[in-house]
Parts: C-alpha cells; sequence; structure tokens
C-alpha cells in the first residue's frame, strides 16, 4: 500500500455496528466487563480507548513500524523515550535541538542523575568520540530545530547499534511522507503530532513508532503506569488531520522551496537555513533519505540586530507570529525568544542560533501572496 492510500486506510475500519466511515470517538472512562478478565479487549481509557487504537495502527503504518503508542504531547512522548533510561545513563543528542527537549533533558532529567551530552552529529563520524560506556541513548532531530541542519540517520544508527545503543529520531520536521527513520535502522522515531501529522493547529500530541515488541511493551508499560494519554478527542482529529498529510506537505514544501531562494536573493538577508540548497553541508544526506526538503525555512539578517528582527517579525499580515508549526497556515517565529528560550544563550550562539535568526513555518497558502507578505516586512 503506498502512502497516499495508507493514510486514508491504513489501520482503520468502518465501524461494524453503525457502518460509520469516520472513527468514532470513543468518550467513555472505562467498559463493562462480563466477567473478572472478561472483557472485549478494553478495561479502562488510560491503558486504551478504541479511537487511540485505530490511531496507533495508521501511525505504524505510516511509518512502517510494528506499533505506535500515543501521548498528550510531543514532549510526553520523549519523557516516556527517558524514562527507558536508569541514573548515570548518558543520552548523546545533537547540539541543535528544540529548547523543549533540551530542557526536559537537562533541567528534569539532570537534577535525577541522567547526563545530556550535546554533540555535532552532522558528521556521523564524530558520534564515536561523543560515545562513553554511560551512554544508553543517541537522540537525533533532523532536520534541526531550528537550523535545519541534516543528520545521515543510516550512518548514526549503524554506529549506535554497533555499541548497543538505542537511537530515537525525532521526525517532527520531516513528517512520516518525507522521511522513515525506522527503515534507516532507528528504533524509535518521536513525533509531535500537533505539526504536520495533525496539520491544523487545533490539537496537542505525541506519537512514538516502533518495531521491535519488546521495546513497545516496555513503552506501553510507562505510559500506563505514567498516564500520559490522549483523550479520544484529540485522537479523533490527528486521524481526521492525516487523512491529508501528503497533500498538505507536499504543498508547504512547493511554497518552502520558492521562499527559500527569494529570500536567499534578498539584499537584507544575509544567510537562508534549507537544506534543499546545493551548497547545504549536508545537502546530499537530506537527498537521499528525504523526498523533499521540508516546509521549514530560516534565515538571519545583514543587519541582524534583534530589533530588527523583532520589527520583520511584528511586520508580516500572512505570517502569523506564533509558536508551534506545520499547519495549513503560514507561521514566523523568533527562536531566541520562543521556542529556544530555555537554552543558554552561549550553547545557542555555537550552532549559530543568534538573537535575530527568524524561523518560518510555511504553509499551504498561495506562494505570491505570502512572498509579497516577506518584501513588505523586509522593507520596514
Amino acid at each position: 500500500m503506498k502512502f497516499a492510500t495508507k493514510v486514508i486506510h491504513a489501520g482503520i475500519e468502518p465501524d461494524p455496528s453503525t457502518g460509520a466511515i469516520m472513527t468514532p470517538i470513543f468518550q467513555t472512562s472505562t467498559y463493562v466487563q462480563a466477567a473478572p478478565g472478561d472483557h472485549k479487549g478494553y478495561e479502562y481509557a488510560r491503558t486504551q480507548n478504541p479511537t487511540r487504537t485505530a490511531l496507533e495502527r495508521n501511525l505504524a503504518a505510516l511509518e512502517n513500524g510494528t506499533d505506535a503508542i500515543c501521548f498528550s504531547s510531543g514532549l510526553a512522548a520523549q519523557d516516556a523515550v527517558i524514562k527507558l533510561l536508569q541514573t548515570g545513563d548518558e543520552i548523546v543528542s545533537v547540539n541543535d535541538l528544540y529548547g523543549g527537549s533540551y530542557r526536559q533533558m537537562v533541567r528534569v532529567y539532570g537534577q535525577w542523575g541522567l547526563k545530556s551530552k550535546f554533540s555535532n552529529l552532522y558528521d556521523a563520524n564524530n558520534l564515536e568520540s561523543a560515545i562513553s560506556s554511560a551512554t544508553k541513548l543517541v537522540w537525533i532531530e533532523t532536520p534541526t530545530n531550528p537550523m535545519l541542519n541534516i543528520v545521515d540517520i543510516q550512518a548514526i544508527c549503524a554506529i549506535a547499534k554497533r555499541h548497543g545503543i538505542l537511537t530515537c529520531v525525532d521526525n517532527t520536521f520531516a513528517s512520516p511522507y518525507l522521511q522513515n527513520p525506522l527503515d534507516l535502522g532507528a528504533d524509535i522515531v518521536l513525533h509531535s503530532a500537533t505539526k504536520y501529522i495533525g496539520g491544523h493547529s487545533d490539537v496537542v500530541h505525541g506519537c512514538l513508532i516502533v518495531k521491535d515488541p519488546g521495546l513497545a511493551a516496555r513503552l506501553r508499560f510507562i505510559q500506563n503506569a505514567s498516564g500520559a494519554v490522549p483523550g479520544p478527542q484529540d485522537c479523533f482529529l490527528i486521524l481526521r488531520g492525516i487523512k491529508t498529510l501528503h497533500l498538505r506537505v507536499e504543498r508547504s514544501c512547493e511554497n518552502a522551496e520558492r521562499i527559500a531562494y527569494f529570500l536567499k536573493s534578498h539584499p537584507k538577508v544575509a544567510k537562508v537555513y534549507w537544506p534543499g540548497f546545493e551548497e547545504h553541508p549536508n545537502h546530499e544526506v537530506a537527498k537521499r533519505q528525504m523526498k523533499l526538503f521540508g516546509a521549514m525555512v530560516s534565515f538571519d539578517l545583514v543587519e541582524n540586530t534583534e530589533a530588527n528582527a523583532r520589527t520583520i517579525l511584528s511586520s508580516t499580515h500572512l505570517f502569523s507570529l506564533a509558536e508551534s508549526l506545520g499547519g495549513v497556515e503560514s507561521l514566523i517565529g523568533h527562536p531566541a525568544s520562543m521556542t529556544h528560550a530555555s537554552i543558554p544563550k552561549e550553547d545557542r550562539l555555537k550552532v549559530g542560533l543568534t538573537d535575530s535568526l527568524i524561523r518560518l513555518s510555511v504553509g499551504v497558502e498561495d506562494a505570491d501572496d505570502l512572498i509579497n507578505d516577506l518584501e513588505q516586512a523586509l522593507q520596514q
């Protein structure tokens, strides 16, 4: 079954009691049993819910996995992965990643004795020197947030496997339509389904997808014990969003390509970060492991002051100033003060995340209108 068919049909059947083509919202907290342990596969809604089950089957198919576990947010999904570890264990991560991921690793789990090391993994060979005897998890984000760096998933996973280390790939920026890390050797794929998978800026959700049944069982135990589950209405909204995932992402990528080249030629723009450029350091890796180059674009200004960035951020009309990404509408953001404010400034500057960097999540509007909006904002 090809991707465009999977998003509509994989794991989804009409409701057997009514024939409803859309999966019903099973808004219930518990399920009646004929006798203790004699039930229809569902006991309590923290553990299982039929709407959630349909979504999990669909997500597993989209990432070519065998199982998916849905969570109340992307960070709740990350939390479950980290709970696979023990005090004294170490995470090796990319040095350019979502601020919330950094915050959870360092400020939440650091106080319990988990160590996090942030390294330049855009050259996969650097992983060998970053690994220590305590390393139990390699955390990859690709494309990264917000510098749009590319990690060679296959190469990183091969090194991690030789050392017996788990790999988790945050695939949020790419979506399952553009990239499938399990096929490249990853053990776990994470999505903030709030973003491209949901796609309509109306629900917060997260998921993990795996191939190994034993690993899935461990993650399900952690989820049930910790309780970070999504509600059935949220699962219904994600299922609804998935049906147009391929259409939305393809259009957004087309728009992003035009915008990236527009910004690249603009006299007031110093640098544009987008993996589709041939001069991007890992452009060839992106070509190999992604279907398209994504709909996220970041750029810095010639006069790179925070004041100039803030003027642009406040001057767009179609690009809405807001956190998040991956919706049908285009968004503009300031990572230094918004999504990445929890990362110390000296660490941000090391990877090029300046106070004037602007991040775009390109939506599905008309590309000409979006370019005109950016042009008038840059003229401010």
